[in-house]
């Protein structure tokens, strides 16, 4: 089973660490993905430019109206997000839990990924 885990962050904490503090972060992370993907655990996964580079799209009147930024008023944005694979929920819960994202960013939202019977899926990962 596919599960969406999606790493939020809030860009003042990340823009007042340190470029090594920032480097250290990234390499811990990307240690433990090697860990996901060594177990097979690990689909994909990307990181995400600054909230900054963001449009958003919204049907209004008839048409689409493009934003810029997000929608959601918070200080922790979407940073990054991670195609996991797991037997279930519980799994996918145990897996993420020891990512240092969580630790060391912020919160991820974990979700099912839908399987729509006849739809191939787009992401592959290392079955």
């Amino acid at each position: 089973m596919k599960f969406l885990c999606l790493g939020y962050m809030d860009e003042k904490k990340w823009n007042a660490m340190s470029k090594s503090e920032q480097d250290a972060m990234m390499q811990e992370c990307f240690a433990y993905d090697d860990v996901l993907r060594k177990n097979r655990h690990f689909v994909g996964g990307e990181a995400l430019q600054s909230v900054r580079a963001t449009k958003t799209l919204r049907w209004h009147g008839g048409k689409v109206m493009v934003t810029d930024g997000p929608f959601a008023e918070t200080k922790e944005q979407l940073g990054g997000l991670l195609v996991l694979e797991a037997k279930d929920m519980n799994q996918a819960v145990e897996l993420m839990s020891k990512h240092p994202g969580v630790r060391l960013g912020g919160p991820f939202e974990i979700r099912p990924v839908e399987e729509i019977p006849g739809v191939h899926p787009r992401i592959t990962g290392n079955k």
